[in-house]
């Protein structure tokens, strides 16, 4: 009997550095990089948390701290090193749509350079935060503007990584002095094509957004008051839509399940129809090339008629991704626009006597807020009225 072999590909063992500095808590921050290793597939192998005062130019920690992580990510047979800076926090850095300029910049990513030192190091792939993000989006999209926008992020994100992949090339096959290698010929070829890719795909994307606009006007035309579910990713706004339009929208507990705007029609009270959008779910310092590349998607939320905004009431960094969902509205020019605010997974607080005190404390930390189980159908009602009470003034007569 002929020997069967598993073709499958086993998943890829992870081993996690988070590089924090500051006063800030390490809890959120390291378990929100691990939920983003775990939605891609990856095993965590381990997770190693270091506290710095700054970041060192080479590897971003000293140099023998980072040969005996190196060390110990052979000892555990990792496959990949993901690493993840986390700078202290500032008002600042809550906002993420700051010009794509700025994306060399961003402090929690690795530049170049640091990404050649580390994989020269340990002779292993090595990921930080924002590559991390973009992977997720890459394996999420299923439609083509999703595919398009992420592709768009893809190689805007790779663009200024290409030059060490030819660094030893060139050295070696160099040509005299005044002359071109052909590693640097090569390096050249490739990022010509790149940018002719992205001039592509940002007028592939362009030609949506006309699409979209065009059926927003639709909309409009029709006078029915639009609502735009935004929040932290996962915080519930699939389901959310899901319970209250029947829409079917896929929704998992993983990061960014939704990666594309979803448009539906439900009845808030007999006779007074609404549409609800879904929407790209934030995270803290969402990378600028994906940002950039799905802007049209996330202004959806700028031109609707009232915000509904969705909250994980068991997320221990509740306040930080509360302020985060803020800042990214107020840089799409959305901070004025009547918002709801939700405090979804109640259901997921203590069972025993404490859980009203919970959900009272809760509420005085944000007031005026509903308490909701989208997944138990607790408190939705109130949700509708107060939709309901928001858009009166937008209700067709």
């Amino acid at each position: 009997m002929p020997k069967l072999y598993d073709t499958q590909e086993s998943p890829k063992k992870a081993f996690l550095i988070s590089i924090i500095s500051g006063g800030i808590s390490d809890e959120p921050v390291c378990r929100e990089l691990e939920g983003l290793a775990e939605s891609l597939g990856l095993v965590i192998a381990a997770h190693e948390k270091i506290r710095v005062k700054e970041k060192n130019p080479r590897f971003g920690i000293g140099s023998g701290k980072a040969e005996s992580l190196s060390q110990k990510a052979a000892e555990l047979n990792a496959s990949l090193i993901v690493l993840d800076w986390s700078p202290p926090r500032t008002a600042s850095q809550h906002a993420v749509l700051k010009p794509p300029q700025q994306a060399q910049n961003h402090n929690d990513s690795l530049s170049p350079s640091q990404q050649r030192n580390w994989e020269e190091l340990t002779g292993i792939p090595v990921l930080d935060r924002q590559e991390l993000i973009i992977r997720i989006f890459a394996d999420r999209a299923s439609t083509r503007e999703a595919e398009l926008q992420v592709k768009l992020a893809e190689l805007t994100y790779f663009l200024p990584r290409l030059t060490h992949k030819y660094i030893d090339l060139s050295r070696q096959r160099g040509g005299r002095y005044g002359t071109k290698g052909s590693g640097e010929t090569k390096l050249e070829t490739d990022r010509r094509k790149i940018e002719n890719r992205i001039h592509q795909l940002e007028k592939d994307i362009e030609k949506i957004k006309e699409q979209r606009g065009t059926q927003r006007r639709q909309r409009q035309k029709s006078n029915i008051p639009v609502c735009a579910v935004v929040g932290y990713t996962n915080a519930g706004k699939s389901s959310l839509l899901n319970a209250l339009t029947g829409a079917g929208v896929p929704a998992e507990d993983k990061l960014f399940c939704t990666l594309d705007s979803v448009t539906r029609r439900f009845e808030a009270s007999p006779g007074v129809p609404v549409l609800l959008t879904d929407t790209v779910g934030f995270i803290r310092n969402l990378p600028h090339s994906l940002i950039k590349a799905f802007r049209s998607t996330l202004e959806e939320a700028s031109l609707s008629d009232l915000l509904i905004h969705i909250l994980d009431a068991s997320e221990t960094d509740i306040e930080n991704n509360y302020e985060t969902t803020l800042d990214v509205l107020k840089e799409l020019g959305a901070q004025d626009i009547p918002m709801i605010t939700i405090l979804n997974k109640i259901d997921k607080l203590k069972n025993d006597e404490n859980g009203p005190a919970d959900i009272e404390q809760l509420c005085s930390r944000f007031p005026n807020s509903i308490p909701v189980s989208v997944k138990n159908g607790i408190g939705l009602d109130k949700v509708k009225e107060c939709i309901i009470k928001k858009i009166s003034g937008k209700i067709p007569s």
